[in-house]
């Protein structure tokens, strides 16, 4: 696995990325790997190598670079409780849809830049707070995004303008979302709202419940992993990179 971390020029500053790809013959399809409320740590570094192990060339940029550096949350941002779940909260707040789509830009310039990456068209990746966003992405940037997932993602359904649910018409990227069955944070009541919305645009994409997890069930390191969502997780993942990128 060749690994280094770059920083990606964006409107706003430096943006610092984790990037990991196979060694061996160039160039690996891109991916984008939007990381969730706690940010860049080392549980989502292997995640990336995982995908990159697979023959990809992965991004995992650090979404609150406008605040610092990663590593600004500790462990401790999980737990509801602390002060730092707080902070997470306010980072996270600070971004929105529109920035983030601005940050897929730079990214994709820094990818056409990159001979070992193939980013003509890209997959993305979302979990938790970035479910929303790579489906953003998708609506804005459709020459350039052949996929996105969206991993136990939260504001899917929502009243602001440019909520998902409302994008489908501008997507032409094969969709996928995996809802967990108990989510404080993505009730189930919106599957069939976000459902009956992209039916209605004529949206590429499914609609996966995954029985008995909760939010957070692909991190082997969240009190909900759940092992056997993940694998499946992984599994379908995959499966839609291959269709779409290969």
């Amino acid at each position: 696995m060749i690994e280094k971390t770059v920083e990606i020029a964006t409107a706003a500053g430096r943006m610092d990325s984790f990037v990991c790809r196979p060694e061996g013959q160039a160039p690996f399809p891109a991916i984008i790997f939007y990381m969730d409320a706690p940010g860049i740590r080392e549980e989502l570094r292997d995640m990336a190598r995982r995908i990159a192990a697979a023959g990809y060339y992965v991004v995992l940029p650090n979404l609150y670079y406008r605040h610092g550096a990663e590593g600004m949350l500790t462990e401790a941002a999980t737990d509801p409780k602390s002060a730092e779940f707080q902070k997470m909260f306010r980072l996270m707040e600070s971004l929105s849809n529109a920035l983030v789509v601005e940050d897929t830009r730079a990214i994709l310039t820094w990818l056409d830049g990159e001979s070992a990456a193939r980013a003509e068209r890209i997959g993305t990746v979302g979990y938790c707070m970035s479910g929303p966003f790579v489906v953003a992405a998708a609506a804005r940037l459709p020459t350039r995004i052949a996929c996105a997932a969206s991993i136990h993602g939260v504001a899917l359904v929502t009243d602001r303008a440019d909520s998902p649910h409302r994008l489908g018409a501008d997507i032409t990227a094969e969709l996928y979302f995996a809802w967990a069955e108990r989510d404080r944070f993505a009730p189930q009541s919106d599957i069939a709202k976000l459902r009956t919305a992209l039916d209605a645009a004529g949206t590429s994409f499914e609609i996966e419940l995954y029985p008995g997890t909760e939010h957070g069930f692909a991190f082997p390191q969240r009190y909900s992993f759940n092992i056997a969502a993940a694998e499946r997780h992984w599994e379908r993942l995959f499966a839609l990179f291959a269709r779409t990128l290969r």
